[in-house]
């Protein structure tokens, strides 16, 4: 995923934890923040020490950068996004996880599919 598409300091995280909206599903939780500053979505990932050692986490945080950047289309813009792991997640196969990342962004309205 391209640098400007990431989320990286503490500010940012900060501001989309307190001013976002969060939806969750058993292996996700997603924080959103619309942002007017720009056209593009940017997207952050968070692993707990409760997920697994630094090999797994560094894994999902793979895993989900790469499922974020075959949907990036599909994704709403001009948003911030925190992608939370929870330990459900950790064994899951690609396909399951991307049908459940997608799900928990269709959840949250988050997908130009389905914009409320």
């Amino acid at each position: 995923m391209y640098k400007r598409l990431r989320l990286r300091n503490r500010a940012d995280f900060s501001r989309v934890y307190r001013y976002g909206k969060s939806f969750a599903n058993h292996q996700f939780v997603v924080y959103g923040c619309r942002r007017k500053d720009t056209e593009q979505f940017r997207v952050g990932v968070s692993c707990s020490k409760k997920i697994g050692n630094a090999v797994v986490r560094n894994r999902m945080r793979r895993m989900i950068k790469e499922i974020v950047r075959h949907h990036e289309q599909e994704i709403v813009t001009q948003m911030d996004l925190i992608f939370i792991v929870r330990k459900g997640a950790v064994d899951m196969p690609y396909k399951e996880m991307e049908k459940s990342l997608l799900h928990v962004l269709r959840k949250a309205s988050l997908l130009k599919s389905c914009k409320r």
